[in-house]
């Protein structure tokens, strides 16, 4: 009979390998390893998601032992197994009144105390709980089974929507690289509608049309590599160097005699001892004792060693790039073209901001903030509320130029660039706005502004670090004021 006293059932379904096996089933689905095939960046992500499942399934399930109806039985269980004989015959009924209602074992147990004859046996004590154990592991892995196959189709559920949305994004973006295509697939469990897939469908063809807003979203991207940081100029590296070191086992050199068992350097006067059969065991004892006398050998070895120096790079640090921090004027007078742009533009930075693996807030500010996060798991639904919000209202730069200073000043927002998409038709901001602005600027966070009108206030201007205008005639044309 298996009498533990820790007993613990939470685990044998893990211990089996059926987890497992449910792993290697997922994976082999056609449906998946066509997608997986088709993107090596979906494969990979595909996979990290599965294993993830595989440990949450693996907690969740390991809880149903502790559910009350399991947890009952088996904390019963132990205490029955422990039992004395006489003291289990003769509580016996009352064990198996209290199984009725909630365990599978309930109808064996009581056939098995009706067959009198049995029940006064010695081993039927031992019989019954390894009957009762039986059926408990096995109403425990049935329990356990079904859970995991409910998981199972859920997660099943969630990579098919999944790949069928990346299948919808495929006719909306150009392939990109794997790491593109991977945070892609996390923001991927949105079900695009027809009508959400249009509307991505549009707002890219506008932004491939528009090349000038494509091309300042390309030069945002890579303004993050370009700050000349001086605390990082020098860096600590780490070179291969021939060295020699003196060493006893190289034999350049005899520089005396000492005491030892190296055969190999034996003072020939030292083997006389095995010439006569009366001194051989003087040899051996001194052999063992380290006390033959051998030449003392000195030289020295070439060999590689690293060393460490600091040393003056010769290009400017690679930075880590910190979010995008997209402020977006919704304003009434930037209805029409300016709306059009202002949007792809966010577009265009949400996708720089996946494949560098970055993050891209979007803030839409006028009377009032809406805050949008494109690039978290369910961000395509985020990016389609965003390409759906109408622009209204007043421009008020101020408090969203607030809430965006705060979050700069925090640790998750180092080396951010801010971008703010405006007409800049508003009044010049306080001096204690510039100076908060400079003080993040001296930590490597950048301010950016793109102006979608003629009329922006130039004194507005001078609180950023680089500044567009857009706004094309009928000729085009795209001026960087600085």
């Amino acid at each position: 009979m298996p009498v533990n006293e820790s007993i613990n059932l939470a685990l044998m379904l893990s211990e089996s390998g059926i987890i497992d096996n449910a792993v290697q089933e997922l994976m082999v689905r056609p449906q998946l390893m066509v997608a997986a095939e088709q993107n090596p960046g979906i494969k990979s992500a595909m996979k990290n998601q599965i294993m993830k499942w595989r440990g949450q399934v693996q907690q969740r399930i390991s809880r149903v032992s502790v559910e009350e109806r399991f947890l009952r039985e088996i904390e019963l269980y132990q205490q029955v197994s422990q039992w004395d004989p006489d003291y289990f015959f003769e509580h016996a009924d009352g064990v198996v009144k209290k199984l009725e209602g909630y365990s599978s074992f309930y109808f064996r147990a009581k056939s098995l105390l009706d067959r009198e004859h049995q029940k006064h046996n010695l081993m039927f004590q031992s019989y019954f709980c390894n009957q009762w154990y039986q059926a408990l592991t096995q109403s425990l892995t049935e329990a356990q089974l079904t859970e995991l196959e409910q998981h199972k189709e859920k997660l099943l559920a969630d990579l098919y929507q999944r790949i069928e949305t990346m299948q919808q994004m495929n006719e909306v973006t150009e392939a990109g690289d794997e790491k593109k295509a991977g945070r892609l697939w996390d923001m991927a469990q949105a079900k695009l509608t027809r009508t959400d897939v249009k509307s991505l469908k549009t707002m890219a063809a506008f932004l491939k049309k528009n090349r000038g807003l494509q091309e300042i979203a390309e030069k945002l991207g890579r303004m993050a590599n370009e700050v000349d940081d001086p605390n990082q100029a020098r860096v600590r590296s780490e070179d291969l160097k021939m060295v020699e070191e003196r060493s006893d086992s190289v034999t350049d050199d005899i520089v005396g005699v000492h005491e030892s068992d190296d055969l190999a350097k034996l003072l020939p006067n030292e083997a006389m001892f095995l010439a006569y059969p009366e001194l051989e065991v003087v040899f051996y004892k001194h052999l063992v004792d380290k006390r033959l006398m051998n030449y003392r050998m000195q030289g020295a070895q070439r060999k590689l060693r690293k060393v460490k120096a600091y040393k003056r790079q010769t290009k400017q640090v690679e930075q880590d790039k910190g979010p995008f921090i997209v402020c977006i004027d919704a304003s009434g007078s930037m209805n029409g073209f300016p709306e059009q742009c202002a949007k792809a533009l966010a577009y265009g930075l949400m996708q720089i901001a996946l494949a560098e693996e970055r993050d891209c807030y979007v803030i839409m500010f006028s009377t009032q903030q809406i805050t949008y996060e494109l690039t978290k798991q369910d961000g395509l639904r985020e990016v389609l509320n965003f390409l759906s919000y109408s622009f209204h209202g007043g421009t008020d730069l101020g408090p969203v130029l607030d809430k965006s200073i705060a979050l700069m000043s925090s640790e998750k927002y180092q080396n951010a660039d801010l971008v703010v998409l405006s007409d800049f038709i508003a009044p010049s901001q306080p001096d204690a706005m510039m100076k908060r602005i400079q003080k993040l600027k001296e930590h490597k966070n950048r301010f950016h502004a793109v102006n979608l009108s003629k009329y922006g206030n130039p004194e507005l201007m001078t609180i950023f670090d680089h500044c567009w205008s857009y706004h094309p005639s009928q000729l085009g044309r795209l001026l960087k004021w600085k």
